[in-house]
């Protein structure tokens, strides 16, 4: 009886997608808990300028086109050598691969995320989109313009796999670990024992910072680690206080209230 096989390449363009709505639907089930959300729900209701119908159909436009990009991708650096393949064992090999696609993806991602937030024309034609979830949530993470998705997230992934050099069987795992990473920081939920608010600085309440009126040209990082805006001075630093209504709250330090 011949068994079935599912390639690599075919895995690492699938299992970012299917745990993107796997992880979204935790968050959607414990978005109840409003004594850890970081809005009421009747403030997302209220600030929220589009309709989540609207937002899951933008999701799985820009996962279409994710997969046909990492199906190209893999077909163009398909390769047969056995040295390549003996690589994915070494642990060593396999954590200089991890470190390196994520430096490269936060560093593409912020200083595009960047420019599209200083040019005014990216940012009322494409940029806007992704911000009218004022108040994120889970499954808006990959809520973007399609010209956004391709430039900030397929392409800057595609870099990430091509530079560090991972192979596709890597792959599944790196980019399902971002996914997740990124699904985390638009969850709008600030949990106990969330192990993404303790290892990162980058984390829902931070990026929540960004998504707010007065955040937007702050935080760009984007989705593991802080230096960028450390470095280029974009870094907003916030306090997370007990809101009285119940959850949480990200609120600015008072020197950039002020500003």
């Amino acid at each position: 009886m011949m068994g079935f096989a599912v390639s690599d390449e075919l895995l690492g363009t699938v299992a970012p997608i299917v745990v993107y709505w796997l992880y979204s639907g935790i968050y959607v089930a414990l978005s109840s808990l409003e004594s850890y959300r970081l809005h009421s729900k009747a403030e997302e209701a209220e600030k929220n300028l589009v309709s989540k119908s609207a937002v899951v159909k933008g999701v799985l436009l820009q996962q279409v086109v994710q997969a046909v990009v990492a199906i190209l991708l893999f077909t163009v650096t398909e390769s047969d050598d056995e040295a390549d393949k003996a690589q994915q064992f070494s642990l060593l090999v396999l954590a200089r691969q991890f470190v390196t696609a994520m430096i490269i993806l936060d560093t593409w991602q912020y200083f595009m995320h960047r420019y599209m937030h200083h040019n005014k024309f990216l940012y009322k034609h494409i940029h806007s989109q992704h911000h009218r979830l004022i108040v994120p949530y889970a499954y808006g993470a990959l809520y973007n313009h399609p010209v956004e998705g391709l430039l900030l997230d397929t392409i800057g992934g595609a870099l990430s796999f091509l530079v560090s050099g991972m192979s596709p069987r890597t792959s599944i795992f790196f980019f399902s670990f971002a996914t997740i990473k990124t699904v985390d920081d638009h969850c709008g939920l600030w949990l106990p024992g969330n192990l993404f608010h303790m290892v990162f600085k980058n984390n829902s309440a931070y990026h929540d910072i960004h998504h707010q009126l007065y955040g937007t040209k702050y935080n760009f990082s984007q989705p593991f680690f802080v230096m960028w805006d450390r470095i280029l001075g974009t870094y907003m630093p916030y306090s997370l206080e007990k809101r009285e209504d119940g959850g949480f709250e990200a609120r600015p330090t008072k020197e950039f209230k002020e500003d």
